[in-house]
Order: C-alpha cells, then sequence, then structure tokens
C-alpha cells in the first residue's frame, strides 16, 4: 500500500501526519516549534515528528511514496529551504527540508508549498466542486492568501506569492507593519496587530470603554469578547472589518475567484465578527462578481490536510491527479 505524510510547520508547533491512498490519516504526532540555536533544529524537529507519525502508523518512512509540507516562510524553492524566518529567533536563518525529508523517506516526491498555498490546495482537494478559481485566506497572527487560478496554485518563483497581508492598505501610513513598512493590511487586521490598532485608535480618541487597552495583556481575545456590549470594542471591529473586506476586494479583484475560504485564528474563533461584516461590504467594494465567501471547511486542520493533498496530487490539489 502507498503511504503519503503531510507536515504543518509553524513558528509554535510542528505537525506531521501519514496517511493512506484515499488520503486518510492513519498515523499523527506533534511539539513545539524549537527556537534555535539554529535551523537545523528545526530540520531535526520535522525529521521527528514524521519519524513518530510514522512510528504511530505502523509505517516504515521508506514505504512513503510522496510528502508534502506547509510552512512558514520565505522559502527558498529551489533549494528547499527557509530564509530567514520572520517569527523565529534570529539566530534561526536557515532550515533545510525537502533535501533532508527526501533523504530520511527514500523518495525525491516532496512538495514545498508556503503554509497558505497549502491552505488552498487542501481546501480544493477536499471541497465538492475541486473549483479551478479560489482562494485560502487566513486572518491569524499573520494575514495571507493561497490562490488557485484556472487549476493552477500561484506559488511564484521562490515559492512566496500570496503574501496579501503586505499590501497596501491605507495610503495614510497610520500603522507600521511587523515588516517596516507602513499602512499594510497585516498592520491593522492580524490577531497579533488588533490590540495596537485599538490602542492607536484610544489615543487618538479616549472615551469609556471596558477594554484594558493599558493592559500588557491586553489582546484581540479580549476586543471580540467585548463587542456587541461594550461601544469602543464595537467600533474597532467594525473598523478591522473595513480593512479585510478592502484587502478582500483587491483580491477578488485580482484573481476573480468563485469561492473564497476563510480561516486563521482570527476567523475560527470569531466568525460572525469576522466574515459577516466581509460579506455585507461586497457588494459596495467589489466591480466584478462576488465569490462565495465562506468559513474553511477544514478547521485547523487545513494546513496539514493541504500538504498531504500535495502529497497526493504532485503538489496540486487536483483530484483528477489521482
Amino acid at each position: 500500500m502507498a503511504y503519503y505524510v503531510g507536515v504543518d510547520l509553524g513558528a509554535t508547533n510542528v505537525r506531521a501526519v501519514v496517511a493512506d491512498g484515499d488520503g486518510e490519516i492513519i498515523g499523527q504526532s506533534d511539539r513545539g516549534t524549537p527556537r534555535g540555536p539554529t535551523g537545523i533544529a528545526v530540520t531535526e524537529a520535522v525529521l521527528g515528528v514524521v519519524r513518530e507519525a510514522c512510528d504511530d502508523a505502523s509505517v516504515d518512512p521508506e514505504d512513503v511514496v510522496a510528502a508534502g509540507i506547509g510552512s512558514i516562510g520565505p522559502l527558498d524553492l529551489a533549494e528547499g529551504v527557509i530564509e530567514n524566518p520572520a517569527n523565529l529567533p534570529d539566530t534561526i536563518d536557515r532550515i533545510p527540508l525537502t533535501g533532508p525529508l527526501s533523504k530520511l523517506l527514500d523518495t525525491d516526491r516532496v512538495y514545498l508549498h508556503n503554509d497558505t498555498n497549502a491552505g488552498v490546495i487542501g481546501e480544493r482537494f477536499y471541497s465538492d466542486r475541486n473549483p479551478d478559481d479560489m482562494v485560502y485566506l487566513t486572518i491569524s497572527s499573520g494575514i495571507g492568501a493561497g490562490v488557485c487560478v484556472d487549476g493552477n496554485v500561484l506559488s511564484g518563483w521562490d515559492g512566496n506569492a500570496g503574501e496579501v497581508g503586505h499590501m497596501t492598505i491605507d495610503p495614510n501610513g497610520l500603522r507600521t507593519c511587523g515588516c517596516g513598512h507602513d499602512g499594510h493590511w497585516e498592520a491593522y487586521c492580524s490577531g497579533n496587530n488588533i490590540p495596537r490598532y485599538a490602542e492607536e485608535l484610544y489615543e487618538e480618541d479616549p472615551v469609556d470603554t471596558a477594554l484594558s487597552v493599558d493592559d500588557p495583556d491586553f489582546s484581540a481575545v479580549d476586543v471580540f469578547e467585548h463587542a456587541g456590549d461594550d461601544d469602543f470594542a464595537d467600533f474597532v471591529v467594525d473598523q478591522v472589518a473595513h480593512w479585510n473586506a478592502m484587502g478582500l476586494a483587491n483580491i477578488i479583484h485580482a484573481y476573480a475567484p468563485l469561492v473564497v475560504f476563510v480561516g486563521g485564528a482570527v476567523a475560527l474563533n470569531n466568525p460572525e465578527l469576522t466574515l459577516e461584516p466581509i460579506r455585507r461590504r461586497m457588494d459596495d467594494m467589489v466591480f466584478i462578481n462576488v465569490p462565495d465567501i465562506q468559513l474553511t471547511t477544514l478547521g485547523d486542520e487545513v494546513v496539514v490536510q493541504g500538504a498531504v493533498a500535495s502529497a497526493l496530487t504532485g503538489g496540486t490539489g487536483d483530484r483528477s491527479r489521482l
């Protein structure tokens, strides 16, 4: 029997699963992503969870015929590595992935994607329609998108297409993004930046609010938990929805998807306060056909499921490749 491996490498956790030829998960393992001292420690963690997932499935690693990896970036596809990951310590400058995993599994069929591209591959593979034109948008600690156009997942020459969180949506540049540039979508709407944006809005116009904007532990969770009961929390949620809708409208105009799946912790934990306000704004913002906008069908499994789908389909998510 043929077996397939999927890996989800994030800045916080690394997970591996083993699937059979039908895509059914039969083994899995996960651990925290090492913080160093070098990228080799992260590589070893990836190899470790793959070995453990194979043990859990009672599968010899050399019986695996293909593997997919959904990973943080930025990537260098030609080398099969992560280069200078933004959300790991500076001592980690290079993380080899495809070479070591290929050696462990004794296969050259190892497909590396950024995590949002793995997400769109997963959504396409498991969708009832297997649409050729679709987007997977993640709104989480960062913002990014995987895009499939005419049946082709857009990866870019270096694997870093889809960094839509770094599109400029505010030309006035009120907020500076973590990348150092002003006015980026991610600077306003990511889980890490919503509380910082709320603090700046409060400084501009201090009002009575139950939000503890001066608390070092103030978070996006606080904003969403108080929505509906606190006018300022409602105002922050409304402003975030405006920027999210603007960003998604730009994606729709660029790629004309039939469907947009939205995932990531912010969206998954607050669908009514994230997706519904976006949907309400689309008719006023979008010139072309408005796509179906829905919550991801795969929850927080979307990246690892996409990695498995990549392994099954030669990196495409197209079920006709089976």
